[in-house]
């Protein structure tokens, strides 16, 4: 077996892990890459494997740094399945769509105003082309044994989010493990991974190695954090990605009013793709701890807006009010256009719920820059910005030490770090080597490991 890192390596974005027997070659993960311009032109390079010879994807879940890439390899001719869980597929079905459609709209506001270096800017894929890559979907269930020519594999529970998959792949008598992005053992929303069987490697995901998760009460810091701001009339502003931490905001806003701990005041959804991923959330109770009263509460308590024309109707809602828009890294969607109307406020409060990827609007934002840029214009930043780290979804360094001490791994199991900002890396490779007796490495990008 040899596995080559194509993504996902030395930043937490773009996984891709192209695994190779004399007979088979799938592709497990097909992220997009996000973050730093460098990094972001990767994607527009010509693909890094050969797609005719490939024969199957499998992901790990439906966030789009380990999803969002499928489309361009159905762009360039590829046809075969793509394995993942029943709840990836329904998620990827929006986050997919979503990503094109947003690509398009971007193509044409750069078009129309003259923006960037290209006379006639064209998006990555469109939205048509992420809505037919969802035919090679083929969504199978947690621990069904899957066959690929000479490679079997299963998906076990990650937590993370809905779907979400460490995958257990076997080859030529080697059994290599594919953490994915793995859950807190105290999440609000979401149930403890499942820990890993015996393996001969780990490609583990770093995305907290060199950082712990603050002891403090989220929900306590959210109260406070939204009560101060509406007793200045102002506004919170809140990017959240659509899947999981949106829910968790709902749930978290709509209880601490119920009991309350927040002044009562208006809550707006304003994502479609949030809209819908709620409904799913919903739909697969038994993924998560909430009930279905609690989820009926959660969804009744909030006002969605779908349409255009809703999103720019808040704008004449009297303060004070929440705002949850998308995307969670300030990227892109709505939350944009939001912030130029309401980042140069000072009463405004913007609320950062989860890691933000360096190069990012986030990322600049939280550094405390006095501007950012939004469709080719400055925008001055005047607000509040403040971050909850609790909601990560991601287990921080101790807990990844815990879950793998739970886990069935042999002492002399090899591990090839991934998906990580390099501190992050090396924070628990160092971590590791200091506190277990597995074998430790970081991978680098273009990498082959054979086994």
């Amino acid at each position: 077996m040899r596995i080559t890192f194509l993504g996902g390596t030395e930043t937490v974005t773009g996984s891709k892990f192209l695994v190779e027997t004399e007979t088979r070659r799938v592709l497990v993960d097909c992220g997009l890459f996000q973050g730093y311009k460098w990094l972001r032109e990767r994607n527009w390079q010509a693909p890094p494997l050969d797609i005719a010879a490939l024969d199957a994807v499998i992901l790990t879940h439906a966030h789009l740094d380990h999803s969002g890439y499928i489309p361009v390899l159905y762009k360039h001719g590829f046809r075969g399945p793509v394995y993942t869980h029943h709840a990836t597929k329904a998620l990827c079905h929006i986050l997919l769509a979503d990503s094109g459609h947003i690509q398009e709209e971007d193509a044409k506001y750069y078009a129309r105003h003259k923006l960037g270096k290209h006379a006639h800017p064209e998006p990555l894929y469109d939205r048509a082309t992420a809505e037919a890559s969802m035919a090679l979907f083929e969504a199978v269930d947690f621990d069904e044994t899957i066959t690929v020519g000479d490679i079997s594999f299963y998906l076990q529970p990650a937590g993370h989010i809905l779907g979400a998959a460490s995958i257990i792949l076997e080859a030529g008598g080697k059994r290599v493990g594919f953490s994915g992005d793995v859950g807190r053992s105290d999440d609000i929303l979401m149930r403890p991974p499942r820990p890993l069987p015996e393996l001969d490697l780990l490609l583990l995901e770093s995305t907290y190695g060199d950082r712990r998760h603050e002891g403090q009460d989220p929900f306590a810091q959210l109260a406070d954090l939204v009560t101060s701001t509406a007793q200045k009339g102002g506004v919170v502003l809140i990017p959240a990605f659509a899947v999981g931490r949106a829910q968790a905001l709902q749930y978290m806003l709509t209880s601490l009013i119920a009991k309350g701990d927040i002044p009562k005041m208006p809550i707006y959804l304003d994502s479609p793709m949030a809209i819908s991923v709620s409904a799913i959330f919903c739909q697969y109770s038994e993924q998560h701890k909430l009930t279905e009263e609690q989820c009926q509460f959660m969804c009744e308590g909030v006002t969605y807006t779908r349409s255009v024309d809703e999103s720019k109707a808040i704008a004449g809602q009297a303060f004070p009010h929440i705002i949850i828009a998308g995307s969670g890294m300030a990227t892109g969607g709505r939350i944009l256009h939001h912030f130029k109307r309401l980042l140069g406020k000072s009463k405004t409060t913007v609320l950062f719920t989860g890691y933000q990827a360096g190069g990012t609007r986030g990322a600049k934002m939280l550094k405390g820059v006095d501007a950012v840029k939004i469709h080719g214009k400055w925008i001055p930043a005047r607000a509040k910005v403040e971050v909850i780290s609790g909601l990560s979804g991601h287990a921080d360094y101790l807990e990844l030490t815990q879950w793998l001490k739970q886990s069935a791994l042999k002492p002399s199991t090899a591990i090839q770090l991934i998906h990580g900002d390099p501190d992050a890396l090396e924070g628990l490779r160092t971590h590791l080597q200091e506190h277990t007796t597995f074998s430790v490495d970081v991978a680098g990008y273009r990498n082959i490991l054979r086994l």
